[in-house]
């Protein structure tokens, strides 16, 4: 079975492996050594500086949706490992769910514990908006992870990803290299994610108008579900659909699996791919110089890492070290880094499994 075909049919067995599993981040942990990442390295950041003192011990609540994607995934996996390098914190992670009424009551719970800070992904910002301010009014600090709430006083700090960013980055290491090699009116296609969401048109808008700078535009797009099997049927049809493709940008990496796959099967090597969020898979596939993968632009899960380390330090009312102020930042948002073969092997701490 081909390479790619094989990642598909073991991304299929991982992915119900994952859901099994989920439950045991539900324990609480104080302990100092790293966790398992199941045969991958969290990203994590290790004790070092004036913030990682040991201080009063607290208790740091999560809840995440349920790990039925590689970057979900990945997710949970780092703040459970980067609370794990610190014996002054308990980790109180809740189930995960994809349900919203189940992750509205896992945090409630959170706030009846009495936990002193809670970090939270939310499955949709806007409707676990009213526990998230619940828990603030309680006077427990919230860091916002990823999908932000719509209301500023629902969290202490967010911390999240640049999706406009990711375009960007995308659509001018696109335009460059087209530029580069004198390609006029290129076909340029795109594989979004789920197109009702803010943040895949978001990721849309930054892609077209870096591209619009080297006076190119997106020729052929289609929306995909984050899925492998998504990204594959979305990508089988823009095959079908052009006979001649210059370059592709796919919105996501997980997705990226079914994509290689579709363009395995169909033969195709005439164009470069450039992926996003930064998958182990994905640097696997530029450090191959035979694989039509030339690059991914970053957002990284590793922020879950860095949300666990900022709870901990507004809950025991301390800043961060590196900065003059002498609190934690509201609003964190992490910059879209381009990955290629010229510096893929400093980004592997950063990977994850598709």
């Amino acid at each position: 079975m081909p390479e790619i075909l094989t990642s598909v049919a073991r991304r299929r067995f991982l992915l119900g492996g994952a859901l099994v599993g989920a439950g045991a981040l539900a324990a609480s942990c104080t302990g100092n050594e790293p966790a398992d990442g199941g045969g991958e390295n969290p990203a994590v950041s290790n004790a070092g500086t004036d913030n990682d003192a040991p201080g009063e011990t607290v208790i740091i609540g999560f809840s995440a949706p349920a790990a039925d994607h590689g970057w979900i995934a990945a997710i949970s996996r780092n703040a459970q490992a980067q609370a794990e390098q610190y014996s002054d914190i308990d980790f109180r992670a809740v189930e995960p769910t994809n349900d919203i009424q189940q992750q509205i009551a896992a945090v409630e719970s959170l706030i009846n514990d009495g936990v002193n800070a809670i970090v939270v992904l939310p499955n949709d910002g806007e409707q676990l908006n009213a526990v998230a301010r619940q828990a603030m009014d309680a006077g427990i600090p919230v860091v916002n992870l990823d999908r932000i709430f719509p209301d500023p006083l629902s969290f202490r700090t967010y911390i999240g990803g640049d999706n406009y960013g990711m375009g960007v980055a995308a659509g001018h290491y696109i335009g460059r290299r087209l530029q580069e090699e004198g390609v006029e009116n290129p076909i340029i296609a795109e594989v979004a994610g789920i197109e009702t969401l803010p943040l895949t048109q978001q990721r849309s808008d930054g892609f077209r108008a870096a591209l619009e700078t080297y006076g190119f535009e997106v020729d052929i797009s289609q929306g995909a579900q984050f899925t492998v099997e998504s990204g594959q049927e979305v990508m089988s049809n823009i095959l079908q659909a052009r006979d001649e493709i210059h370059a592709v940008w796919n919105h996501d990496d997980d997705q990226g699996i079914g994509v290689l796959a579709a363009i395995e099967q169909a033969g195709r090597n005439e164009f470069f791919l450039v992926g996003g969020a930064g998958s182990s898979d994905m640097m696997a596939q530029i450090a191959n110089p035979d694989s039509v993968v030339e690059a991914t632009v970053t957002y990284n899960p590793s922020m879950a890492s860095s949300a666990i380390r900022l709870a901990r330090l507004i809950a025991q009312g301390r800043g961060m070290s590196d900065l003059v102020e002498h609190a934690v930042p509201q609003n964190i948002v992490l910059a879209s880094e381009t990955i290629t073969a010229d510096n893929v092997e400093e980004y592997q701490d950063l990977g994850f499994e598709s």
